[in-house]
């Protein structure tokens, strides 16, 4: 029997502002001319939901990255995370007391989970009213006045720079649900 697993790329930097302008139904087509199946997009941002057969084989970031380059010519980095790894970083989160508006929640995707590390010293640090958590993969911020004036938000983003992606809370459950529904449909 052949494995397949749900997975979502989260697309850094497309449809923000009038830069890197991709329609969600190219982005579709893209992911499915790679061999990946039950595609699905959510949102304008740049998260697509879909399966990865064992047959198309390794690294759907990587190729997926690509695809988008040769074929939509832009640059844009690609996260892809694992139905069950985004599970985990939605179980994980060491907020849910505290952060009342999921607008202000944030959750940074990491490329590469040794990055994790360049980001320890910031846990160490007052960043008051904002706060920060260090999970394996993702990093949790807090931002009750919003991401724009987070100098928290700030110091991450110059440490990762393109070397992860951001969602706000709200953004994470909505792609969470996805998954779920998907998966339960399945059985």
């Amino acid at each position: 029997m052949t494995m397949t697993r749900r997975h979502v790329a989260l697309i850094r930097g497309i449809n923000v502002g009038k830069a890197k302008r991709v329609a969600m139904s190219d982005l579709r087509s893209l992911v499915e001319d790679l061999g990946y199946r039950d595609v699905r997009t959510l949102l304008n941002s740049g998260n697509v939901v879909f399966t990865a057969p064992a047959s198309v084989g390794k690294d759907p970031a990587g190729r997926i990255e690509k695809a988008i380059t040769a074929r939509l010519g832009i640059t844009a980095r690609v996260t892809v995370l694992t139905a069950a790894e985004l599970a985990d970083a939605v179980a994980r989160d060491p907020f849910g007391k505290v952060a009342d508006d999921h607008s202000r929640l944030f959750v940074t995707v990491l490329i590469d989970p040794a990055h994790r590390k360049r980001l320890l010293p910031l846990a160490r640090q007052d960043w008051a009213p904002d706060i920060l958590s260090v999970g394996a993969r993702v990093v949790y911020l807090w931002c009750p006045n919003g991401m724009l004036q987070s100098r928290l938000a700030e110091a991450v983003n110059r440490l990762v720079g393109d070397g992860a992606t951001t969602r706000n809370w709200a953004t994470m459950m909505k792609i969470h649900a996805l998954l779920k529904d998907d998966d339960e449909s399945r059985r």
